[in-house]
């Protein structure tokens, strides 16, 4: 083999190092387009991992900011049911609750023109007349059965507070808060309209008293 080397051509010599040079730049071709490969494959890994985040993230914007709604509940009005502090998760597109429901909501009146959040159960709704006498709720000519409300229900007397009997219009609902000792409440504030409902409670995180 050695002794055909020595006897190869000037011609061949030249050609095999025209071979080899070429093998070379193949090589080097390959570790290029390897490492492109490799750059590209992180782009796209990268790329996915963005777009899983914003998908991520509009996913929470969108449970968060348009489905679900979470407050802290500013006093001890609901208490024992909800106790002040705790955490109330909310649903926001359910703006026609009914009686019975809990609801989170805003309401601006001369004492408060900034509108403060409440959290109440509904009542009463609209078309129904709800009046608030000494012996308790009246809806509709009926007196309202409450087994879960330990406090007596008393009627708020004086200039401002409102006049009974009340009939709601459609889009208006009579709520109360389940402590009735001086809570606030539609008894203070009269009717709540349905703009100014931010959503229907659907459960309570316990802050206090674990």
């Amino acid at each position: 083999m050695d002794e055909q080397k020595m006897n190869a051509s000037p011609a061949e010599e030249e050609k095999s190092k025209e071979v080899k040079e070429a093998e070379e730049k193949l090589d080097e071709s390959e570790k290029i387009n390897k490492k492109i490969k490799r750059r590209e494959k992180g782009v796209k890994q990268y790329q996915f991992f963005i777009l899983r985040v914003a998908i991520l993230l509009l996913i929470l914007w969108l449970l968060f900011f348009v489905f679900i709604g979470l407050t802290r509940m500013p006093s001890g009005d609901m208490y024992p049911r909800i106790d002040a502090g705790d955490m109330v998760m909310f649903y926001r597109l359910d703006k026609s609750p009914k009686y019975g429901d809990i609801i989170v909501f805003r309401k601006a009146s001369p004492q408060f023109p900034d509108a403060p959040m409440y959290v109440a159960r509904v009542v009463a709704a609209g078309g129904d007349t709800v009046e608030v006498t000494d012996s308790g709720v009246i809806v509709n000519g009926n007196a309202l059965v409450e087994n879960n409300i330990f406090y007596r229900t008393a009627k708020y007397e004086g200039d401002g507070f409102p006049e009974y009997p009340i009939t709601l219009e459609g889009d208006q609902c009579f709520v109360l808060v389940d402590f009735r000792n001086g809570g606030t409440d539609s008894r203070y504030f009269g009717p709540v309209e349905q703009d100014e409902i931010l959503g229907t409670v659907i459960t309570i995180m316990r802050r206090n008293n674990l």
